[in-house]
């Protein structure tokens, strides 16, 4: 990114953090993804190549530390980097507030959603033992409609994969309502009572469903333009 060649701290500031994907790589470190590999799973449509340098350059602006952790690369905020994150949260929650909500096909991508989910899901709140919930979206192709979360606590993981356990709870949805019900466009209940989320298991999982499945920290922010759900 060329320099805008001012001393002022903003424009400084701007030259680091303001480049494509960085603010979205700092979401994912910040929000507790620690591998590249993890960091790259909610920018998938950003080049690990591109990955890899702008983790280098926040690196070495001491925003983002990089530390090897049996073997492997792990990337953690430094008191630097720390500082930055209520500024994220204020400019996501201004984004949610004032700019027009249009959910395109493009942007509902439902494994963005779930990446973001299972890492907010209360662990405490799900049964003890190995609990598996496939999410089918109806209105992805076939290779992208079937999606599981994985609880055997303390873990939960997000497969995109048939981890060939049992299936304890099905959910059927689209990738609209997904995204609508995360950012707290549509309540989970109402989303449920019109059916489009359909719940297929047993009772006890089915009235726990709504328990565990969590929401954004944006979802509590209401929109100035509210969205059309229908």
């Amino acid at each position: 990114m060329q320099g805008y060649g001012q001393y002022c701290p903003l424009a400084l500031a701007s030259e680091i953090v303001g480049e494509r994907w960085t603010l979205l790589v700092l979401r994912e470190v910040m929000l507790g993804s620690r591998r590249f590999n993890d960091i790259h799973r909610g920018v998938p449509r950003m080049s690990p190549a591109l990955l890899s340098r702008r983790l280098k350059t926040l690196t070495e602006h001491g925003i983002v530390e990089r530390h090897v952790v049996d073997g492997h690369s792990e990337y953690a905020l430094t008191k630097a980097g720390g500082e930055l994150a209520p500024f994220l949260m204020d400019l996501a929650i201004w984004g949610k507030r004032w700019l027009p909500a249009t959910l395109s096909r493009e942007r509902a991508d439902p494994d963005l959603i779930m990446w973001d989910m299972h890492r907010h899901i209360d662990r405490e709140s799900l049964p003890p033992g190995r609990t598996v919930v496939q999410f089918s979206f109806l209105d992805l192709p076939a290779a992208k409609r079937d999606r599981w979360i994985v609880s055997q606590r303390p873990e939960i993981d997000f497969c995109i994969k048939d981890p060939g356990y049992e299936v304890d709870l099905f959910v059927e949805t689209d990738s609209r309502t997904i995204t609508w019900v995360w950012y707290g466009d549509m309540p989970l209940t109402e989303a449920i009572g019109e059916g489009r989320i359909a719940l297929h298991g047993p009772a006890d999982l089915r009235r726990q469903f709504p328990r565990w499945m969590p929401l954004s920290p944006l979802a509590p922010y209401a929109r100035e333009r509210p969205v059309a759900l229908r």
